[in-house]
């Protein structure tokens, strides 16, 4: 039973503009490096398939749903947001990305793989129930744990999220479900500038100043993380995999490297071990700077899949 890796080409061909940090460059970064380290070789590819509209609206109004699909533009570019823009292959992208979660999800739950990770953009952590923000338009991990708790009959996930900025999507969707569990940690100060108040008491959200470093953030997650995942037992865990932390990554100040991730994941890791039988659906979020985007993914990617 290998890993599971889900991709696709269209999600490469979504694109922002010239200098946009959030580029289709990205994709081959994390590829570049699972490839060169021999990672590939022991995960089953899959590619993401389109997720459906109804599929969606387990996580968004199905009104938002035809909204965005309808606003992708036949050419040029359409703002969503003065940092968002959609071009003509921006909704197929993003139903790639949501569809890869979902895939995922389904390989896990049915035991076709054990772990799985989704190479896939667009992001997803700050697109709201009803809003698209953050380079994000479908929120891809909320989507895939509605999938997996009113379609797939699972009663408790978790939710990891340990991207620099807040997933303030994810908690806008999730937040009261006491289905769900969302751990998450982000830099304060930064977009989108929340977070600080829990939206609900599923939520364990931890802020972080910047130049936290690497201590800090260990400390946290066995602090905070650790003791709650385990009150809760979750029976599958998902994660918000963004590695916009790292020190040589100018969307934030935290100071991560990729040890870091590397030992996070591990955790994950002992505690889906404990409770839910080494079940891990991991999702691309931020990460921006291409060496160490590439680096730190192939750091959790290497832990996740039990090759470290």
């Amino acid at each position: 039973m290998l890993p599971a890796y889900i991709t696709h080409p269209d999600c490469a061909k979504h694109e922002m503009g010239r200098d946009h940090p959030e580029a289709p460059e990205r994709l081959g970064a994390v590829s570049d490096q699972l490839l060169i380290r021999g990672l590939l070789d022991v995960m089953q590819p899959y590619e993401a398939p389109l997720a459906t509209e109804e599929q969606l609206a387990r996580a968004h109004s199905a009104l938002y749903v035809r909204e965005t699909i309808a606003r992708c533009p036949s050419e040029g570019y359409e703002h969503v947001d003065p940092d968002t823009l959609m071009c003509p292959a921006t909704v197929r992208a993003a139903l790639r990305s949501a569809g890869a979660a979902i895939l995922a999800t389904d390989l896990v739950i049915d035991r076709k793989a054990q772990t799985a990770f989704c190479n896939v953009r667009p992001p997803g952590h700050h697109a709201e129930r009803e809003q698209a923000a953050g380079f994000c338009f479908f929120n891809n991990i909320a989507v895939a744990i509605r999938h997996a708790l009113d379609d797939r009959g699972i009663e408790r996930v978790a939710l990891i999220d340990f991207d620099v900025h807040h997933g303030n999507g994810s908690e806008d969707i999730l937040a009261g479900d006491d289905r769900v569990l969302m751990c998450s940690i982000f830099q304060t100060g930064i977009y989108p500038f929340s977070g600080d108040t829990p939206l609900g008491k599923n939520m364990v959200n931890v802020p972080m100043p910047a130049y936290s470093g690497g201590e800090k953030f260990r400390e946290a997650v066995d602090m905070a993380w650790i003791p709650a995942l385990d009150r809760f037992k979750p029976q599958i865990i998902f994660v918000s995999a963004g590695f916009d932390g790292h020190r040589e990554d100018d969307m934030g100040q935290l100071g991560l490297v990729e040890s870091d991730y590397e030992w996070v994941t591990r955790q994950l890791v002992a505690v889906a071990e404990r409770h839910c039988e080494g079940r891990i659906v991991s999702v691309l979020e931020g990460g921006y700077a291409l060496s160490s985007l590439g680096r730190s993914a192939a750091a959790h990617v290497k832990v996740l899949i039990g090759a470290d």
